[in-house]
């Protein structure tokens, strides 16, 4: 990237979405990414987190682009889910923490153009009106005019917007907006009626397609990696509005207006279709490396450069923050971790890959904690029964219609999980025995 005085700036986004991937996750498995119950979306909260643990931060600092998507890419790929307000990573997520990047991301731009959780023209809040009833069309079949306008583009060469928005124009790749010439009046800048877009010249293909086509190709092909992107501040970046009604008054019509062009990477390559393998760039152009970790044969682990945000998370995750740069490995912070759900292997993992041979002591250590995981586990609710006597506790946990769906506690009850309790209560009526 150029100095961050310059107007224009070069992001290549390809290693370094890779290394947000994990970070995000590592967000999400410390349960430090809350998001809206009715609209999905991300808290303010977890926005300024995720900025934070971004490599090389977001595309604008007072802005928020990847902050946002990351949150709302992990539903729609399935790598997390929502519960009481709060991203919990589900199975599919936990193995992501320890796959190959590349193959998630590509994943989650698929799923994205199949099932992306928002409309992505929401976001482009200067165009109003669009909470109409029957103004906007349906979004899939618009995301998919842009995911079939990006898989066109040749690989590793620089696209201006404009040029990309007339060649989508001319191969037919059309994101419409509006449902109809009647909806059209319902969408306006500033003022419903003066600022209305159905005037005839006052919704061009740029105001309304290409910006909707802006907003998916910055917020969420550039923060998957899939494109490079030459981009300066959104604010006098383009003109194609100012004939409007209220212009005067608009400094943008998007945080998207400062892209300003695009090239597809490898990962995009891949990612679209283009290559059947995926064939890196250049480590030259990834973010440096942050330096070493050595692990001791007293259990702590040593950052002898620094670490990246996920690297930082995991460890924190699994041991105690003794210094800037020190961890202790514990027996107790190990389960402690475990008792929250994380995968002790995930560790292994990463220490095997970045620091090994890992010491004896190390491996003991670790090897205990993950015998000790599972000896105890939690199947799930059930009803406790209460019998009147011992006798009918017997005849209950012994008979063949009712000894497959309890287990006898004691002498008078019986534990009834909750899965089978319709069929137990049926199998003790047919004795004689209705379940009060």
């Amino acid at each position: 990237m150029t100095s961050e005085h310059d107007e224009h700036r070069v992001r290549t986004t390809e290693h370094e979405a890779q290394a947000n991937l994990k970070a995000v996750l590592q967000l999400c498995a410390a349960g430090r990414l809350r998001c809206s119950e009715k609209t999905l979306r991300p808290s303010a909260a977890t926005v300024k987190a995720v900025a934070e643990a971004l490599s090389g931060g977001d595309f604008y600092a007072e802005e928020p682009i990847a902050s946002f998507a990351w949150p709302l890419l992990l539903q729609a790929g399935g790598l997390a889910e929502l519960t009481s307000g709060k991203l919990a990573l589900t199975a599919r997520g936990r193995a992501a923490l320890t796959k190959p990047a590349h193959d998630t991301l590509a994943l989650l731009w698929r799923r994205w153009l199949s099932r992306g959780v928002i409309d992505e023209f929401s976001r482009v809040e200067a165009i109003k009106g669009q909470r109409a009833a029957n103004v906007l069309t349906a979004v899939k079949p618009r995301r998919a005019q842009v995911g079939a306008a990006l898989a066109t583009c040749a690989p590793g060469e620089w696209t201006d917007v404009d040029t990309l928005f007339r060649t989508m124009r001319k191969a037919g790749h059309d994101p419409r907006i509006a449902r109809s010439e009647r909806a059209l009046w319902k969408l306006y800048l500033e003022d419903p009626e003066y600022g209305s877009l159905g005037y005839d010249g006052f919704h061009n293909w740029e105001l309304l397609q290409g910006r909707y086509t802006l907003a998916v190709l910055f917020e969420y092909a550039a923060v998957l990696g899939l494109i490079d992107v030459d981009h300066r501040p959104p604010v006098g970046a383009r003109d194609d509005y100012r004939d409007n009604w209220g212009a005067d008054w608009t400094d943008c019509i998007s945080r998207y207006d400062g892209l300003l062009a695009l090239r597809l990477n490898p990962l995009g390559a891949h990612a679209t279709g283009q290559t059947a393998t995926y064939l890196p760039a250049s480590v030259d152009t990834a973010p440096k490396s942050t330096g070493g970790l050595k692990v001791l044969p007293n259990h702590d682990v040593v950052a002898l450069d620094g670490l990246d945000p996920a690297e930082t998370l995991l460890l924190d995750a699994f041991a105690e923050r003794t210094g800037d740069r020190v961890w202790a490995l514990t027996s107790a912070s190990l389960l402690a971790a475990a008792d929250t759900g994380r995968d002790l292997a995930e560790l292994r993992h990463y220490l095997d890959a970045t620091a090994a041979p890992l010491p004896q002591t190390v491996t003991t250590l670790l090897a205990d904690a993950a015998r000790r995981v599972g000896q105890v586990r939690d199947t799930g609710p059930v009803h406790l029964i209460e019998c009147a006597d011992p006798a009918v506790a017997a005849l209950l946990a012994t008979d063949r219609r009712t000894r497959t769906h309890c287990a006898r506690l004691g002498e008078r009850h019986l534990a009834v999980p909750l899965d089978k309790l319709p069929a137990f209560r049926k199998s003790a009526l047919a004795q004689g025995y209705p379940v009060g």
